[in-house]
């Protein structure tokens, strides 16, 4: 069976990754890294919108890359072609994020775009099955309309182009869930994308690792190789913890038994573009949670004001709040202990006008601790085995 582009993966027996995807996931570990330094120099409320829109494009760019490479085999150069126009084009998105609402905002719109209207139409043009080109003609349709307001918010000053292009990528968001209703060419279905379970999971943890890389990274970099003191070592060392135990909370359970969940879905494709939103919002509780180590980290004896304080103990909550819609697309369940950490969370707002931010980033890390204890208790307490799968 031959497929669009190249060789199908499963004809090939290609279940995993290809090498090629790991390569194009480093243009990414870029990107994160570039949105969380960006954020953690203007920890404003607006540079936080400002930077879940960037983060969203970029996320949607990933997603569809990545499940579009179930559709062809990447060892085939007509399917390479693709992804290096995807990474060339986030590369540009990438240096363009420093100043996307201000001088920089046409490149990064037209490189966006470009992602979009340069893989959907080669994707046309290439294919060889009705399927892949249907579903590519929906996506250049609705590209179509946001691009109207991608472009026209790039030449906006800074607040209206922000509100523009929230405008923008919400209504990209919405055709994805409404699966691109088209006119004449209806809406796209979960099983055209053909999603291999174990491959699309090993994609999503792939997805995060490089988040939790890009965590210690700022870490790191923000401690640099001069003015060390026992306050920002001492920083940089609950940096390192919070992401080990946002590790573990995340595969434990339900990252670690997704790929069979998928497999055990009666849709996996469908299963596997929901399962998505939960690793998207822990991956943004990443991003912020690197921005606030950041901020600690460069004066832990300060003490956080509002703003400050929210993007340090926003990021982990965040990430609670995916870990539980995770939880609930795998088990059809959300552990108690996901909200009673983010409350806890949420109360170390309480401290801000006592404790340095030295002190609050400390306690977030006993906070990720107990919900990773509790939770591992619960699951033995409840049932030896694993907790019963969604179909």
């Amino acid at each position: 069976m031959t497929d669009d582009v190249g060789v199908v993966r499963e004809a090939a027996g290609e279940h995993r990754p290809a090498f090629l995807e790991l390569f194009f996931d480093l243009v990414f570990v870029l990107a994160f890294i570039v949105l969380a330094a960006d954020l953690s120099a203007t920890p404003t409320w607006l540079a936080s919108a400002q930077t879940l829109i960037l983060f969203l494009a970029f996320s949607l760019v990933w997603a569809l890359t990545s499940w579009a490479a179930d559709t062809f085999d990447l060892n085939h150069p007509r399917g390479q072609v693709q992804v290096f126009w995807v990474m060339t084009g986030s590369l540009v998105m990438s240096i363009a994020v420093p100043q996307a609402f201000s001088e920089r905002g046409p490149l990064f719109a037209i490189a966006y775009l470009a992602i979009h209207f340069g893989s959907s139409t080669y994707l046309v043009i290439a294919g060889r099955q009705q399927i892949l080109r249907t579903r590519n003609r929906r996506i250049l349709f609705w590209v179509g309309i946001s691009g109207t307001a991608w472009l026209a918010g790039a030449f906006l000053p800074d607040t209206a182009r922000t509100a523009l292009w929230a405008v923008a990528i919400s209504i990209e968001y919405v055709a994805v869930v409404l699966g691109w209703p088209t006119p004449r060419l209806g809406r796209s279905s979960g099983w055209e994308w053909k999603l291999v379970g174990e491959r699309v999971a090993e994609r999503y943890r792939e997805f995060l690792v490089i988040a939790l890389g890009m965590l210690i990274f700022i870490a790191a970099l923000t401690i640099g190789p001069e003015n060390y003191t026992i306050h920002r070592l001492t920083a940089f060392g609950m940096a390192f913890a919070t992401a080990v135990l946002m590790w573990r909370i995340y595969i434990f359970r339900a990252g670690e038994v997704l790929p069979e969940a998928i497999v055990a879905s009666p849709n996996p494709s469908r299963f596997c573009q929901f399962a998505v939103l939960g690793h998207l919002v822990m991956v943004a509780g990443l991003i912020l949670t690197a921005a606030g180590t950041a901020l600690a980290i460069d004066d832990p004896l300060r003490r956080p004001h509002l703003g400050w304080g929210m993007i340090i103990l926003g990021g982990p909550a965040l990430f609670l709040v995916g870990c539980g819609l995770l939880d609930y697309t795998v088990f059809s369940r959300v552990s108690w202990t996901r909200p009673v950490g983010i409350i806890l969370l949420g109360l170390l707002v309480l401290t801000f006008p006592v404790l340095p931010q030295l002190s609050v980033m400390a306690l977030v890390p006993l906070i990720l601790l107990g919900v990773a204890i509790a939770y591992t208790v619960e699951f033995r307490t409840r049932q030896a085995s694993p907790p019963r799968i969604r179909h």
